[in-house]
């Protein structure tokens, strides 16, 4: 596929600080938005492992030009705090990230406040979560799905009410085949999907291969196989974990660098989430309507 120029003015403000009692470092968040437009929906997400408000520039400032306000927060294990697998802290971190989205939530108004002429021009009404790899567990959770315990019992809801739809790329799958370092350092991510009920886009690579699953690509995709409907696969044939380079070009991790996959990838969450949050009923139809090379598929349910 081609890459579309991005032809939309967007503006970027950060950092936004957003209060967050008991956290220990403040919470900050980085705001991008369309110049122009009114009514506009929102996108709060949470990143992968290590990252922070900085990454994901591909994809945000897409998601802006198509006319979303994107709100990401920093997590605690962003790699400036220097919270290490080994850090006594990192095993909460997990309750944390779920919190920090809950603080921008709560607290989207105050954060809007902060950017000139915004306020007025979104519609708080239309709210959805994504996230990539740990953030896409992260903002999994706020659209239903729960930790199992080492029992397997369900742990608790921390779903929020304003959410109303969501995108996982790259989401953890089921904890039954977690590698001996993840059963160690991870052991909350063991997700259960069933009770994730919100409208959800699944991303999925058919070359992710996770050093924390003993299974192969498929493990990615049981956020959709698992949870009710309605929710939409991605599958991107070529795609590994970074999906061709969405945290940032040229970044490290990146793999399989590819920015038309990236493209593909934002795009796909902007057609989605403008058709489930009821903004453009044609998107989604339109996008799904141009599968025709082979390279990525979309199922749904």
């Amino acid at each position: 596929m081609s890459v579309r120029p991005l032809d939309q003015r967007i503006v970027a403000v950060k950092p936004i600080a957003v209060p967050a009692p008991g956290r220990g470092a403040g919470l900050q968040v980085k705001v991008t938005a369309p110049l122009s437009g009114r009514d506009l929906p929102v996108i709060v997400f949470s990143h992968g492992n290590a990252w922070s408000l900085d990454g994901y520039e591909p994809l945000v400032d897409r998601w802006a030009a198509a006319g979303f306000v994107v709100v990401q927060p920093t997590h605690p294990d962003s790699r400036r705090n220097g919270i290490g697998w080994d850090d006594p802290r990192f095993a909460g971190i997990w309750r944390v990230r779920i919190a920090d989205l809950h603080a921008v939530l709560d607290r989207l108004g105050d954060i809007l406040l902060q950017v000139d002429g915004l306020d007025g021009r979104v519609d708080r009404g239309r709210v959805a979560v994504v996230g990539h790899s740990w953030g896409a567990q992260t903002a999994g959770a706020l659209l239903g799905a729960r930790v199992l315990a080492a029992d397997g019992v369900p742990g608790e809801d921390f779903s929020h009410p304003a959410v109303a739809a969501g995108a996982l790329i790259a989401a953890t799958g089921t904890g039954d085949t977690l590698t001996p370092f993840a059963v160690e350092h991870l052991p909350f991510m063991r997700p259960d999907y069933s009770t994730m009920a919100v409208p959800t886009l699944v991303v999925a690579g058919g070359k992710d291969r996770s050093r924390l699953s003993t299974r192969g690509p498929d493990w990615f995709t049981d956020a959709y196989h698992l949870a009710p409907s309605p929710k939409s696969l991605l599958a991107v044939a070529e795609g590994e974990h970074t999906m061709g380079g969405i945290a940032g070009e040229a970044v490290a991790e990146t793999t399989d660098e590819d920015p038309a996959r990236v493209a593909l990838v934002a795009d796909a969450i902007s057609a989605y989430l403008l058709d489930a949050l009821k903004v453009d009923g044609t998107a989604w139809t339109a996008f799904t309507a141009t599968a025709t090379d082979g390279t990525w598929s979309v199922s749904g349910k």
